[in-house]
């Protein structure tokens, strides 16, 4: 018995003592097969719709057609000191670099994926993207995102950094929020930051403006606004009202435009409350 385990000790070290080895002389030559190999050729790949960066400005970046990377060996070309230029363009989310045993480097790009481009207080361009972060704007490409404008005081350093401000911050949940919907993308044509620093949005159809407030409870508040769309605006037309606001839970507060009479709006809004959400929900002239 006592032979059987010491029998069984030494087989399992053994195993492990070849594979081991079988290790070692597998990494050593790959590094003998790599240090013969020369740079053939840089295929990139740049997954998804936006352009900011493209195939020529990473030629650029890495200086493909210098001669820096094609016809040198591989083992002298530092794949990590590749990726660090790669990430150091601000709109470069993420880089892999490698390179395989038949001389070719391969360059994964992703690229940034801005939400809003805010143009803030003291006249600075710049987008949020995805992550909260602000990239500066581009002069290949202009993303079709939603615009921010007014009394924004996030200050841009023209640098990618996170946002500072709590009004930047609302302003980037409002945007993710109306871009992930379809509907309310198509709406929505603009963001807009008052001196209270509260949120109104910008219609593209009809010529009113929607009092939004903070960006808190934004399905409550939007899907009164669906239900203000759908019940009352049939009724009375895209102009009616000057300022919908659905910046209160469970009620949406519509003031009527100049151009139309007291008395028949009156009859519109007491309909449009009585369709809302119970006696939650009013229209105020």
């Amino acid at each position: 018995m006592f032979k059987k385990r010491i029998w069984r000790h030494i087989l399992i070290g053994s195993a492990w003592v070849i594979t081991l080895g079988g290790l070692v002389v597998l990494m050593s030559f790959i590094e003998f097969k790599k240090a013969g190999v020369v740079c053939k050729d840089v295929k990139v790949y740049i997954p998804g719709n936006q352009y900011f960066i493209d195939r020529e400005e990473v030629d650029n970046i890495l200086k493909i057609h210098r001669h820096k990377l094609v016809g040198r060996k591989m083992d002298e070309i530092d794949i990590h000191d590749l990726e660090e230029k790669l990430k150091a363009n601000p709109f470069i989310e993420s880089a892999m670099v490698y390179a395989d045993m038949d001389g070719v480097i391969r360059v994964k790009i992703s690229q940034r994926q801005p939400v809003v481009r805010v143009m803030n207080q003291f006249d600075q361009n710049f987008y949020i993207d995805q992550n909260g972060l602000k990239i500066p704007l581009s002069d290949n490409f202009t993303a079709r995102v939603i615009a921010a404008n007014g009394y924004i005081d996030e200050i841009f350093g023209k640098k990618v950094d996170t946002l500072h401000t709590d009004i930047a911050r609302q302003i980037l949940k409002a945007a993710n929020f109306i871009s992930r919907d379809s509907l309310w993308s198509a709406q929505v044509a603009q963001i807009y930051v008052n001196q209270n620093h509260e949120i109104e949005l910008i219609p593209r159809v009809g010529t009113n403006r929607i009092m939004l407030g903070n960006a808190d409870s934004l399905e409550s508040k939007f899907a009164n606004l669906y239900t203000f769309y759908k019940k009352a605006i049939p009724q009375v037309g895209w102009d009616r009202y000057k300022t919908i606001n659905i910046k209160y839970a469970n009620e949406v507060v519509g003031v009527k435009s100049d151009n139309f009479k007291k008395d028949s709006l009156k009859a519109v809004a007491r309909a449009d409350s009585m369709k809302l959400k119970q006696d939650t929900s009013q229209i105020v002239n």
